[in-house]
């Protein structure tokens, strides 16, 4: 074996490390990394709890029970018909992903199920920057103690 053919071959053999994490500028924040609702049944009940409508879209909210999966944040999204065509029913949701990726990991509370429905016109339309400013609204009236509990 030649010189250079051992060198590459002890390059495989060592263990790579670690990839860097992107520079997505959310690393320093809370380690909250959502899961995807992906049953219809998550969704109904998230239709069924606390809702904030935005311009830009709907944000469903729902606290699950304790014996449901706790500690960790959910998150769905949906788009009608109403929106208008594949392409754009799946760039609104693109849209809400992106959204969702900046947004909740820092604001969003374990143990909560979220749902964000895009809005016809508005979800594509709207500056990504109120899109943003749209979601820690809802989310903080979501959350807030201001509604009424006995």
């Amino acid at each position: 074996m030649t010189c250079a053919a051992e060198v590459a071959a002890a390059d495989r053999n060592v263990p790579q490390g670690q990839p860097d994490r992107a520079a997505s500028g959310i690393s320093g924040g809370n380690p909250v990394k959502p899961e995807i609702l992906r049953k219809r049944a998550d969704f109904l009940r998230a239709a069924q709890a606390r809702r904030q409508g935005m311009p830009g879209f709907l944000l469903q909210a729902r606290r699950r029970a304790e014996g449901e999966a706790e500690g960790i944040v959910r998150i769905g999204y949906t788009c009608s018909k109403k929106i208008g065509n594949a392409v754009a029913r799946n760039r609104a949701k693109r849209r809400l992903r992106a959204l969702a990726h900046e947004i909740l990991p820092l604001q969003a509370r374990p143990g909560w199920d979220y749902v964000l429905v895009g809005r016809p016109g508005a979800t594509i339309e709207r500056d990504f920057a109120e899109l943003k400013r749209d979601l820690e609204q809802a989310l903080s009236r979501v959350h807030g103690e201001s509604r009424g509990r006995a």
